[in-house]
């Protein structure tokens, strides 16, 4: 099984998020989920698969503890890619598709910085593989809100420990400084692993 290690960020600061915010944010709280996935995932090769029950069992607090910790890694990284000082425009297809699905970008932008404001943990931009388009989903936490068989193309941290240092409980003026950051070019870059392109509907 191969190890996670922490991806290292592409910027020390960004206007409106400072190196402080930042690297608690990553240094310490991504980071910490990175050892955590690798703790867990260790600890299950010695886990008692005859004493799983779904009540309590070893077994099953690890596997729940590794879906929580592991998409906190997969979360966090994505939030991080997203964020590009300035912002950067070029999306490839992402953008006439947030277009023909949401009715136009500032409709969707709209929404999206809403959500924002109504969860209690992540916004995420995903495209779902069932149907073939965009949407905006939430989850107040990891492992909790997620779609079965929906890409993250955007993701948007909204817990405090992912603005608290700079903006206290001013929320929406963090989303504000979120979205003059957004990185496009990380979301064309998942639309084209993924071959998003031919899944359009």
């Amino acid at each position: 099984m191969s190890e996670f290690t922490v991806k290292p960020l592409k910027y020390k600061e960004l206007a409106g998020l400072s190196e402080k915010q930042l690297a608690e944010h990553h240094d310490v709280l991504y980071a910490g989920y990175v050892k955590k996935v690798n703790e867990i995932r260790t600890a299950l090769t010695a886990a008692d698969r005859a004493a799983a029950n779904a009540t309590f069992s070893q077994l099953r607090e690890l596997k729940l503890e590794e879906g929580f910790a592991l998409n906190g890694v997969i979360l966090h990284e994505r939030y991080f890619d997203n964020l590009t000082d300035g912002g950067n425009a070029d999306a490839g297809p992402v953008k006439d598709w947030i277009a023909q699905d949401f009715g136009s970008l500032e409709k969707w932008s709209e929404e999206f910085a809403a959500l924002g404001l109504a969860s209690r943990g992540w916004v995420v931009l995903a495209f779902d593989l069932a149907d073939g388009k965009l949407h905006n989903y939430i989850a107040d936490l990891h492992n909790q809100g997620g779609i079965w068989g929906a890409i993250p193309l955007l993701v948007l941290d909204v817990y405090e420990h992912a603005y608290f240092v700079d903006y206290a409980t001013a929320r929406k003026k963090y989303i504000e400084t979120f979205m003059r950051h957004v990185d496009w070019r990380a979301a064309a870059v998942i639309a084209e692993k993924y071959r998003l392109a031919d899944h359009r509907q």
